[in-house]
């Protein structure tokens, strides 16, 4: 089995910082891509940034110029920094990773999510 766990969210006034972990732990082989995804209420969830194996990244519109994926293949964790936070930017954050297991099977995954609320 595996499991992503994520931390970092809280509560942060508009125009401030939070930077969120993803630990990713299992049977893991290997890892192709990891990133980061959000549902605010009432809305679909949406990417936010994705990293693909071989050092491509991704970036939802609303993130890009203000937040920055990371990746430590070492540790089979995923960062966001995100900077000039928004009220809109207020959801629950998901880390998702296409895992290989030592099976050689390969399946998505998803953390339980962290809560980021930007507000005043």
């Amino acid at each position: 089995q595996v499991q992503l766990v994520e931390s970092g969210g809280g509560l942060v006034q508009p125009g401030g910082s939070l930077r969120l972990s993803c630990a990713a732990s299992g049977s893991i082989f290997s890892i192709n891509a990891m990133g980061w995804y959000r549902q605010a209420p009432g809305k679909q969830r949406e990417l936010v940034a994705l990293d693909v194996s071989g050092g491509s990244t991704i970036y939802g519109d609303s993130a890009k110029a203000r937040f920055t994926i990371s990746r430590d293949n070492t540790k089979n964790a995923l960062y966001l920094q995100m900077n000039g936070l928004l009220p809109e930017d207020t959801a629950v954050y998901h880390c998702y990773a296409e895992i290989v297991m030592l099976s050689t099977t390969t399946s998505d995954y998803w953390g339980q999510g962290t809560q980021v609320t930007v507000s005043s």
